[in-house]
């Protein structure tokens, strides 16, 4: 670990991303007319084991989505009644969702929930974010094991450019960054594992920053495989990396840090019953499962985000 890095601050704004104890795609999802803060319309009737109703809410891009749907189809599997909110906005808004009670646990990426409640942080490595997190909540929040998938921002580049550049890593990157365009959201100009990062670890200044709103998406991906861009930030669960066979830039400084998908949530309604189904998922999933449940959506099979979970929670025989 580095003794000095820039402070970071939270790596994605999950706002409009048509995106970890961390996508994201090439996709946007619409959120409903209704207030996404608004309490749920779920019933609200008492579940086995004495757990009240749940509110499973959801940033507004898809494989948040997926993942709030995963978890309440588990907690419904274990007897407790759990409904979805969905499409909430960025962390800003949906931690402050679970904070009022407004939803009950959210998904998240452990290196960008703890960035976001401790800005200086300089943790890095997986076990060191997940031992670091749970002191940095706000009082009220807690978060349960992260699981071993991960899904985080990645320098993403063509074979044909990886070729031309001899490109394994973001260090190679660096001999030659001054001819590079980089295709990325508009706030990558200002995170501090962005352009700030790029300078500060591999002392990496690109020729040029093209922004682009789709969070690596069809947009993003068509400007790189046209190379309009020679590089682009794409998350690492995205399913156009390997169907398109692009080359995930190695990251030795480690200045995009570990990602794991986490679960926040309330302490209030939060019972053992609960925290075991959600544990459950958590000791399955894999980043190879994202990847699926990302392509199931976002692919040829246009399944929604809850089919995609209900397929997932069958397979691993959580749902019967």
């Amino acid at each position: 670990m580095k003794n000095s890095r820039p402070q970071r601050l939270a790596r994605r704004t999950f706002s409009g991303l048509a995106a970890g104890l961390g996508l994201a795609m090439a996709l946007s999802a619409c959120g409903g007319s209704s207030d996404p803060l608004s309490k749920s319309q779920a019933p609200t009737g008492g579940a086995s084991g004495g757990a009240t109703s749940l509110v499973v809410g959801s940033a507004d891009f898809p494989e948040s989505q997926i993942l709030a749907e995963v978890y309440a189809g588990a907690l419904n599997a274990a007897g407790i009644t759990a409904t979805t909110k969905p499409n909430i906005g960025s962390r800003e808004v949906y931690i402050k969702a679970v904070q009022d009670g407004s939803v009950d646990v959210v998904p998240d990426y452990s290196g960008n929930l703890l960035l976001h409640v401790d800005k200086g942080a300089k943790e890095e490595s997986a076990e060191d974010i997940a031992a670091a997190l749970p002191e940095k909540l706000p009082e009220g929040l807690a978060v349960l094991a992260p699981s071993k998938a991960e899904n985080k921002d990645a320098m993403v580049v063509t074979k044909a450019t990886a070729e031309k550049y001899q490109l394994k890593s973001i260090e190679d990157l660096a001999k030659v960054c001054s001819e590079i365009v980089v295709g990325a959201p508009a706030t990558f100009a200002e995170r501090a594992y962005g352009l700030p990062g790029l300078k500060e670890n591999y002392n990496c200044e690109p020729k040029k920053l093209e922004p682009f709103s789709d969070g690596g998406g069809p947009v993003t991906l068509k400007a790189l495989l046209e190379d309009k861009v020679q590089v682009a930030d794409i998350y690492t669960t995205t399913p156009s990396i390997a169907d398109n066979d692009l080359v995930v830039l190695e990251d030795p400084k480690n200045n995009f840090i570990a990602q794991q998908v986490i679960p926040l949530y309330n302490t209030a309604k939060m019972t053992d019953k609960a925290k075991e189904a959600l544990d459950n998922v958590s000791s399955i999933l894999t980043t190879e499962d994202l990847i699926n449940l990302n392509r199931a959506v976002s692919g040829s099979q246009k399944q929604g985000a809850k089919e995609a979970a209900e397929a997932w929670l069958k397979d691993k025989g959580i749902l019967k």
